[in-house]
């Protein structure tokens, strides 16, 4: 599959970054004032739907363009390895300052393995017809979601309980957790999420790199502050919690000075 030549980034993309991560930001702090200092949350509860709705709104996203922006990229095993180490320092740090909510194979960690795993894949799957794959990603992926919870089937339809032997290795990096026992704070397993991250590389298949790469170039004025953010998810998703808990930590601090 020809891919497009080096070039002005395609700020569409980072448009949608940007959109994605302002709203994982409030989703967090809203999270860290409820659930880190126990202040009154009002509607955030993150086991009503709307909340749940938000947060999948946001990991979908992530996931779709990160599987979509691999056509353009030109160095998915080194974009792949970076990712993943901030997945590994993500995971010391969590387990050693708040062990409670230690993140063992998050967002993050699937980003990066998912990353690794196309490359290693992408000459078999550059021979998948795009609408092919990405019917077959999506079907997949609906088939899977519950899978970490021991059923096929999506979101509260369950089409069928799975045998509790499959569970019992603990494979919680590949969706197969043993829930009796394991516990991540984020926890994006590879199935079925790796599914959704090809979902969004066969969708710019569908659409030709070829034909998105005529639309690179620079951002309309108003929109150029949110592709900026967009241009640098990875540095604001390891920095974006100590941000937070340190400013409402702050914000605490003194409102209870005075």
């Amino acid at each position: 599959m020809p891919r497009p030549a080096p070039g002005p980034r395609l700020w569409q993309l980072d448009a949608l970054r940007g959109l994605a991560l302002l709203n994982m930001l409030a989703y967090h702090a809203l999270y860290d004032w409820v659930y880190v200092f126990g202040r009154p949350g009002g509607w955030y509860d993150i086991t009503a739907p709307g909340c749940h709705v938000w947060q999948q709104y946001i990991c979908w996203s992530f996931l779709l363009i990160a599987g979509f922006s691999v056509v353009f990229s030109r160095s998915v095993w080194r974009h792949g390895a970076v990712t993943l180490g901030c997945a590994a320092v993500l995971t010391v740090v969590t387990a050693v300052v708040m062990p409670s909510q230690a993140i063992w194979f998050g967002v993050l960690h699937l980003t990066g393995s998912a990353l690794l795993l196309t490359a290693l894949l992408r000459p078999a799957l550059d021979r998948v017809p795009p609408a092919a794959g990405l019917a077959g990603s999506a079907a997949a992926f609906l088939l899977l979601n519950q899978l970490p919870n021991g059923f096929l089937g999506f979101e509260g339809l369950r089409l069928t309980r799975l045998p509790a032997a499959l569970y019992a290795g603990n494979w919680f990096w590949l969706g197969l957790p043993d829930l009796s026992r394991f516990s991540s704070a984020d926890y994006f397993p590879l199935l079925p999420w790796v599914f959704l991250f090809w979902c969004g590389y066969f969708l710019a298949r569908c659409l030709g790199p070829g034909r998105l790469a005529a639309r690179m170039g620079r951002a309309p004025a108003p929109l150029r502050p949110l592709c900026a953010v967009g241009r640098h998810t990875l540095l604001v998703y390891m920095l974006h919690q100590p941000v937070i808990y340190g400013a409402l930590a702050l914000w605490f601090g003194l409102a209870g000075q005075g």
